[in-house]
């Protein structure tokens, strides 16, 4: 099995693609070790010194880092981790998981709501996969879209920039009821 990896925008974080699927549907984020319970894998992960978050896509693992460790000190164990996982034959999250992010939305604001799924999970979502992470709807009220950044994403330099000047600006280009983006946290 060979593991690439590629950086982030988030220098803390770094993208893992072992070369097969990690999650069938969907993400799974796991921002700290007291989180990765149902995951075999995470915990593999979170076992490594130093490791913060471990966040699955469909086909790659990102991980992040504390400040104080390197990444050439943790890269070698966090690879050992991903490769021994998959050789198990363990599932990646065991049991069924909980994916709320894509709930049907009742009410007044339906079909704003339903636009602005479909251009997160069209325009936006495949463009911060690539960096490594993930964005998750939280909710619309008043014009205002909430927004959950999960793996690189979250805590990156440039995601305050990411939602303003470029995810804030796609919703009002395409649907004029919205007026503002907002990060919202787990």
């Amino acid at each position: 099995m060979f593991i690439q990896t590629e950086s982030t925008p988030n220098p803390a974080t770094l993208k893992f693609l072992p070369g097969q699927t990690v999650l069938e549907n969907g993400t799974a984020d796991f921002p700290a070790p007291d989180t990765a319970g149902k995951s075999p894998l995470a915990s593999r992960i979170f076992a490594v010194e130093g490791i913060k978050g471990v966040f699955f896509g469909h086909d790659f693992v990102t991980v992040t880092k504390d400040d104080s460790v390197a990444w050439e000190h943790v890269k070698p164990p966090i690879l050992g981790a991903i490769m021994e996982h998959f050789q198990s034959g363990q599932p990646v999250i065991e049991g069924d998981r909980d994916e709320n992010a894509h709930a049907d939305h009742d009410g007044p604001d339906a079909d704003i709501v339903r636009q602005i799924k479909e251009l997160l999970d069209t325009r936006v979502r495949p463009a911060v996969a690539q960096d490594g992470g993930d964005i998750t709807f939280h909710g619309f009220d008043r014009g205002v879209v909430y927004l959950h950044m999960q793996g690189a994403c979250a805590g990156c330099p440039s995601s305050t920039l990411t939602l303003k000047m470029g995810i804030e600006n796609l919703l009002r280009h395409y649907i004029p009821e919205v007026v503002e983006v907002r990060p919202v946290a787990a």
